[in-house]
């Protein structure tokens, strides 16, 4: 029997998949492909997680394919806003489905107790069909004409981030853009040619997640993507994948061949943004962040990883450009020289004009 994989092990083979072992030079889309997109509810945090995985990034690259529509930004996995690729976003949405809808009755269940769901989901089909972009705010003050009684904000939302695949278009989430959130339909935005190129289910969403991700649990499945009904898919490819145990014994699934580093290879220190999924992608964080953090990172915490995990976080300035780290421990004179280094690389991304 394979021996159990240590946390450290776990780490290492986590910061290879996500590119941080190891900045790659793949394009920015195929980048993006391979992580199934990145946690985007805060629109410039992609831009650094970008910038901390290849070796040569411009902010103007991502801007270009959300402005190409070869990206698109929308509420996904755990309905959370996430940044994916347009083929990615139109496969993966119908699955997802029926968990949007659940979480958004979850928020707003007294709100929305009169409305018919099917008839607001026709109304506000009926309204984006005129190809006019659209706020949260105005699709609820539009929905809230056909039902007085409720919450236009209720409405609104139940539409944007449920009912109704909507994207976020541009000029939300390019580079330096603090334009708010304006709605298109994602089929609408995408066109018929990236929506005839996409083709892809349960199995596949569990291989992409394994390869970037992996090994893996199947509640750190679930704790990525949110859905329910994907332990029968997994029984379906049992003797595709690898099993494996960590040193709590819990069973773990990954791709045959898949990188495991060894424990002892060095990590380099990173610099991770917001809600980073290198994190936020598993029920067991303990790879990437002791549990005393752990309440850090669903607040909006922004971590450096020193040797593979979360040892301090970062802010900016007042003037948003020079990078300060506040460490969650003390660090060795080696550490904090290249802390500093990459702090200061940092910063200087970030003044990109």
């Amino acid at each position: 029997m394979t021996a159990p994989l240590s946390m450290r092990a776990l780490g290492r083979a986590t910061l290879a998949r996500q590119h941080l072992l190891a900045r790659t030079g793949a394009p920015v889309l195929d980048t993006v492909a391979h992580l199934g997109g990145l946690q985007a509810q805060e629109p410039q945090e992609p831009f650094v997680g970008l910038w901390s995985r290849l070796e040569r990034f411009a902010p103007a690259e991502l801007s270009g394919l959300l402005e190409e529509r070869r990206v698109v930004r929308m509420h996904l996995m755990r309905r959370t806003v996430h940044l994916m690729t347009a083929q990615d976003a139109h496969s993966w949405r119908p699955r997802h489905h029926a968990l949007l809808r659940q979480k958004i009755l979850g928020v707003y269940k007294n709100d929305l107790s009169g409305v018919d769901l099917d008839q607001l989901t026709a109304r506000a089909q009926q309204l984006m069909d005129d190809e006019t972009p659209r706020s949260l705010g105005d699709v609820g003050r539009e929905m809230a004409r056909f039902w007085p009684g409720t919450s236009p904000r209720a409405l609104g939302e139940a539409v944007v981030a449920a009912l109704v695949p909507m994207v976020q278009i541009p000029p939300r989430g390019v580079w330096r853009s603090t334009g708010g959130a304006l709605y298109r339909p994602l089929d609408a935005w995408i066109g018929e040619e990236v929506q005839a190129g996409a083709d892809q289910h349960d199995h596949d969403l569990i291989r992409r997640y394994l390869g970037a991700f992996g090994p893996a649990s199947s509640a750190d499945l679930r704790a990525w993507c949110g859905l329910a009904g994907l332990p029968a898919s997994l029984a379906t490819l049992r003797e595709e994948l690898v099993e494996l145990r960590d040193e709590r014994g819990r069973r773990l699934l990954d791709l045959p061949g898949a990188p495991l580093p060894d424990p002892e290879t060095p990590a380099p220190v990173r610099f991770l943004p917001s809600f980073d999924n290198a994190v936020l992608g598993y029920h067991e964080r303990s790879r990437i962040i002791d549990d005393e953090y752990r309440p850090l990172s669903v607040t909006g915490a922004r971590f450096v990883l020193v040797d593979g995990r979360a040892c301090a976080t970062w802010t900016t300035g007042k003037s948003g450009g020079q990078v300060v780290v506040h460490p969650l421990r003390p660090f060795t004179r080696a550490e904090n020289t290249e802390i500093a280094d990459e702090a200061e690389r940092l910063s200087t991304f970030l003044a990109t004009a």
